[in-house]
């Protein structure tokens, strides 16, 4: 194969030629890198060539074993194609054409158990495999997406020029791409990281409402206080992006917003992430309530039978809503701390069962730019794991606790203000009920051993005894001393 008449090899093969992986095989080539490419339903591959891609160092090939005949050793072959069974597919058919050494690279968004079944049957084969979680969206893909690849760390230095090359800078100028750990880790970082951009989403969907239908502001109005707070602490591509959303009219003139069906969608990794967490017993109460706000929202026409029978119950804001929208700034950073809080207390405990050793800090740096949930924000969560790497979690940071000191009054004011108006704060409720019930020296939970002990002799401990010693109490006077066993799910 040539390109401009000179035989060549390329550095990399794509295949999978959708958005995400046409724009990152121009990025590639921006850098000087040559791309080798495939593509399933192959006439994509010469609309390419002659479209996006006329002039570029970008070869095409009509076949896999064409495809890998076109890459230097090791090869690297990089997967963008629909996560699941597709990857799978590729992966056994390009298996027959590849050498010991060579290097599968998912850049989907595929489950992390899946990444880590694929790296361990790869590595049986001396085929090393890298799952690369891979943010931004289109945009991010041509001009810079954060990257978190984690595998085979023996492959990481073959890719890494590559990788570092397109990937986002921060404000600062460093690279948001560096190794993440073994086995299925890269894509686990980017499965905690999308659960915290649905958390990021719901939180800001839960302030809207709250100022449009609550507070009747309007689109301009919410436009404004956006792009205000943008040039604070909760300055953030979300933020900017739903600023220019609340001002972007139809052709009729009237908001965008207003014709936009309420009903979301999503693509699973939202609830990867809680059933994670769920999973390692980690209270992710912020994010599961922003999976639940999508499931809600889906029930579309159940939602608009029940507002005809319960139609009047909505108090009206009687107070001054240029006060309020202040505190509502404040609300929203107190919940994204909290929002934060738990995908790193997630990622930390998921490090401890894998001994995947995770960098907080690292991984903090690789958000500061090219992902969705990018922000300056994300600077003062790598400043306090830089500080204290085994920091257990980041509402005991010092500078955290600060922050959520100085916010908590507007946070309980936003979150009843909207209680009383009937606007559904699930997201920031739950991130304050979090927030109380983390800090708490005492909990309730005492009463709820007691019950399980009365109903099922599941015992309980004493504050006044050894943690580990359990006790039965015979609550009636009826029962007998057995108990049952003890165990965890």
């Amino acid at each position: 194969m040539s390109y401009k008449g000179v035989d060549m090899k390329a550095d990399i093969g794509v295949i999978g030629l959708a958005v995400m992986g046409q724009n990152l095989v121009l990025n590639m080539a921006d850098h000087g890198f040559t791309v080798a490419v495939f593509n399933r339903t192959v006439s994509k591959v010469d609309e390419f060539l002659q479209g996006p891609a006329k002039g570029q160092s970008i070869i095409g090939a009509h076949d896999l074993k064409e495809f890998i005949q076109l890459l230097k050793k090791p090869r690297r072959v990089l997967l963008m194609v629909k996560a699941g069974a597709p990857v799978d597919e590729f992966i056994d058919q390009l298996l027959p054409y590849l050498d010991k050494g060579d290097i599968i690279i998912d850049g989907g968004n595929s489950f992390y158990v899946e990444s880590q079944r694929r790296y361990e049957m790869l590595h049986t084969k001396g085929i090393h495999f890298i799952g690369a979680g891979i943010s931004g969206g289109e945009e991010g893909a041509r001009h810079g997406p954060s990257i978190m690849p984690g595998g085979s760390r023996e492959a990481w230095p073959h890719v890494k020029p590559i990788f570092q090359a397109i990937a986002a800078r921060s404000e600062d100028g460093a690279i948001c791409c560096d190794w993440v750990g073994d086995g299925g880790a890269g894509h686990y970082v980017k499965m905690v990281h999308n659960g915290i951009e649905y958390g990021d989403m719901q939180l800001i969907c839960e302030v809207f409402d709250l100022m449009h239908r609550g507070l009747k502001i309007d689109y301009p109005g919410i436009a404004r206080n956006f792009a205000e707070w943008n040039k604070g602490a909760l300055n953030s591509y979300l933020i900017e992006i739903t600023s220019q959303i609340a001002r972007t009219v139809d052709s009729d003139g009237q908001p965008l917003l207003e014709k936009i069906l309420d009903a979301a969608g999503q693509k699973g990794t939202g609830k990867w992430t809680v059933m994670s967490a769920l999973d390692l017993g980690m209270p992710a109460t912020l994010i599961s309530e922003a999976v639940f706000a999508r499931c809600l929202s889906a029930l579309k026409e159940e939602r608009v039978e029940a507002s005809h029978h319960y139609q009047n119950m909505n108090q009206s804001f009687a107070g001054d809503s240029q006060k309020l929208c202040p505190q509502i700034a404040d609300a929203l950073y107190a919940s994204k701390i909290v929002s934060y809080a738990q995908g790193f207390m997630l990622m930390r405990k998921a490090s401890e069962e894998n001994r995947w050793s995770l960098n907080f800090g690292s991984i903090a740096l690789m958000w500061r730019g090219g992902c969705i949930i990018r922000s300056r924000f994300l600077g003062k969560i790598k400043e306090a794991y830089d500080k204290d790497p085994a920091l257990s979690n980041l509402i005991i940071d010092p500078y955290f606790v600060g922050e959520l000191t100085r916010c908590h009054l507007s946070w309980r004011e936003v979150v009843a203000q909207g209680i009383k108006l009937g606007i559904p704060m699930s997201c920031m409720s739950a991130g304050l009920a979090f927030f109380d019930g983390y800090r708490a020296k005492r909990l309730p939970a005492n009463l709820l051993q007691a019950q399980r002990d009365f109903f099922g002799a599941h015992t309980y401990e004493r504050i006044d005894k050894p943690r580990g010693q359990f006790f039965h109490t015979n609550w009636t006077g009826h029962g007998g001393d057995v108990s049952s066993s003890q165990y965890n799910v």
